[in-house]
């Protein structure tokens, strides 16, 4: 559990210094599609106990739909 909070923490962090990149060179799409999957990844890895269970089970179904709709995306921006 003290892992899975620091690995978040450690992502949050990372995320704000990326910002300034990001303002420089806007990410593509493709991009979040690989974050969706190493986030889920780390989801289903993640040991939680019993009573936080059904809440990373949740996680990960909303995690699979964001990276069923991003996929949409990418086949819908390629139709162009």
């Amino acid at each position: 559990m003290r892992r899975t909070a620091l690995a978040v923490a450690a992502a949050f962090i990372l995320g704000a210094l990326s910002h300034a990149a990001y303002a420089a060179n806007p990410p593509k799409i493709e991009d979040g599609l690989t974050y969706l999957r190493y986030a889920l990844n780390a989801l289903k890895r993640a040991e939680v106990k019993d009573k936080a269970a059904a809440s990373r089970d949740q996680a990960v179904q909303l995690t699979e739909k964001a990276i069923e709709e991003v996929n949409k995306a990418i086949k819908a921006n390629a139709e162009k």
